[in-house]
């Protein structure tokens, strides 16, 4: 027995294991003060810790990581999709993709790293990367390069773009003339600041085809419907009038179903704001402030707020007259009652007795006029809201 438990208490002149248990590679007893957890296999739970750390990287990376790159916009592909990433270089791109493609040890605790890039050439960086961390109690520290390639190609987006593609139409037209530059501008306008809100929601599908001018007015070619019918109802709720939509099949997707594109006809309303017309009711000119569902402005012999019937709405029969920025100042002569003031007729310069609106400043030296097939009269001193 004495000989027994002498051979046990010492082999090979190593201590004695209080576990009973030996590293079959080095040969030391082994201290287990935890079990060791159930992911370990039965030849990991044999090991020391000093040959655990020497047998396992701290950390698992790649030989290489390739990002795709869209050459036109500079999105990047990730899993199956191109994501904007509004970056200046790819720097903070090839940090990202390195990260997502190192493996840390899962028995490793504490784990921080940093890295130095270094820029190879235009299309590959090397990253330079430092780990530290603690592996079964045990501080270890690594270090890895991994070279980032950087792959130029076109996104779906851009190719689309590039091709020609659209799936909706807007056709800007309006009642009985043709829009003004200020409208079409404005349409423009609506059409980049729609893109522009749906790339900032993530949707990468909207874009602008083709923005021309046609006789009559403006057509719009848009990436998806959505963004045509989005486009068209602002245009409704900025300037008034009424769209309409027409479906039209193209073509079958690849899994059979059927494409279709939408036309939306935008008709704005007859008259603008700023315009001076003579509706058919003997009443005197109006000056037009709105067009959004009924036409609504200012009398301009009175003074008096205007508001089109109902069965009207934003085009009743009138007469057109003029516009506010078509007015000239001229000098207010005199004030003859309530109803009438007289003015210098700004073409032949003789004093001329015309209506005395509610809005004339009796105080004013000078007053804004329109000279008309109607007559001559008095013009509020501000202009309305989106008046041409």
């Amino acid at each position: 027995m004495e000989t027994a438990n002498l051979q046990a208490s010492v082999v090979y002149g190593r201590a004695v294991s209080r576990s009973g248990e030996f590293c079959p590679r080095c040969g030391d007893p082994i201290e287990r003060s935890t079990e060791s957890p159930d992911w370990e296999t039965d030849r990991d739970q044999s090991l020391c810790d000093a040959c655990y750390v020497d047998e396992y990287d701290l950390i698992d990376a790649p030989d290489r990581v390739e990002i795709r790159v869209c050459s036109q916009c500079g999105a990047v592909h990730r899993g199956n999709r191109w994501v904007d990433v509004g970056a200046e270089d790819y720097t903070d791109v090839a940090i990202e993709a390195v990260t997502e493609a190192l493996s840390v040890h899962v028995a490793a605790e504490d784990v921080s790293w940093q890295v130095a890039p270094e820029q190879v050439d235009a299309t590959t960086i090397r990253m330079h990367c430092q780990f530290s961390g603690v592996l079964r109690g045990t501080p270890v520290a690594e270090e890895v390069t991994v070279p980032v390639k950087i792959g130029r190609e076109t996104c779906t987006r851009c190719g689309r773009i590039a091709g020609g593609s659209y799936a909706s139409v807007v056709q800007v037209r309006a009642r009985d003339r043709e829009p003004d530059d200020d409208e079409t501008e404005r349409a423009t306008e609506i059409a980049h600041e729609r893109v522009t809100e749906l790339e900032a929601n993530g949707d990468r599908e909207a874009f602008v085809s083709e923005i021309t001018e046609v006789e009559g007015g403006l057509d719009m070619r848009l990436s998806t419907n959505r963004l045509g019918e989005q486009v068209a109802r602002q245009l409704v709720e900025e300037f008034g009038g009424a769209y309409s939509d027409h479906e039209t099949l193209v073509t079958e997707d690849g899994d059979g179903n059927e494409v279709y594109r939408v036309t939306y006809a935008v008709h704005l309303p007859p008259y603008h704001p700023g315009e001076v017309i003579d509706p058919d009711d003997d009443h005197g000119p109006v000056l037009v402030e709105s067009s959004r569902g009924q036409l609504r402005g200012t009398r301009l012999r009175t003074g008096e707020e205007y508001v089109a019937a109902f069965e009207d709405g934003d085009a009743p029969e009138a007469e057109r007259l003029g516009w506010y920025d078509e007015g000239e100042e001229t000098s207010l002569v005199a004030v003859v009652d309530e109803h009438a003031v007289q003015v210098l007729d700004p073409e032949s310069y003789e004093t001329e007795t015309i209506a005395r609106p509610e809005y004339l400043d009796t105080d004013a030296d000078t007053v804004r006029v329109l000279r008309s097939d109607a007559g001559l009269f008095v013009l509020p001193e501000t202009a309305p809201a989106n008046a041409r």
